[in-house]
C-alpha cells in the first residue's frame, strides 16, 4: 500500500484513493492522470469538492507542480469528480 498526502486536508490516503495530477514530462503540461502510467512531478487530490478548493484556493497544486495551473482544470476537476 502506497500512501499519498492530499494537497487540500493534508490527510494521508491510500494512492487509489486519491485524484492524481502531473505535470508530464518533457512537455510539461499539466493533466489529471487516470492511468498512473505518466511520469512525472505529481499533485495528490482527495474526491471531493472542498479539498479541490482548498488547494486551489491555496495555491497548492501550482506550488507543488512548480508551474502555472490551465485555468479549465478546477473545472474539470469539480465537474468530474
Amino acid at each position: 500500500m502506497v500512501e499519498r498526502k492530499c494537497a487540500g486536508c493534508g490527510k494521508l490516503k491510500n494512492r487509489d484513493e486519491l485524484i492524481k495530477i502531473t505535470k508530464e514530462n518533457p512537455h510539461g503540461d499539466v493533466i489529471i492522470n487516470h492511468s498512473n502510467k505518466i511520469f512525472g512531478r505529481s499533485v495528490y487530490l482527495c474526491y471531493n469538492k472542498s479539498c479541490i478548493e482548498t488547494a486551489f484556493k491555496k495555491n497548492k497544486i501550482a506550488k507543488v507542480l512548480k508551474t502555472s495551473i490551465p485555468d479549465d482544470l478546477k473545472g474539470k476537476l469539480i465537474n468530474e469528480f
